[in-house]
């Protein structure tokens, strides 16, 4: 598993545990916002911010 699929999924599980929702709502809400995308298509910025950091970030693409 590449390393920037191990973040995307550390960063589902922990947007999910903030918010109280299952993986698979989770999941398909990172999907249709693009924050799937987002997150492997700058992890090279991202993972080194923390996922505090990414986690805010992303909400705005979640509106």
């Amino acid at each position: 598993m590449s390393l920037k699929l191990e973040f995307l999924i550390y960063c589902i599980e922990e947007y999910k545990r903030l918010h109280g929702t299952t993986g698979r709502e989770t999941y398909s809400l990172f999907e249709r916002s693009g924050a799937s995308r987002y997150i492997l298509d700058h992890y090279d910025a991202l993972h080194t911010t923390g996922v505090e950091y990414t986690l805010a970030d992303i909400q705005g693409l979640m509106g």
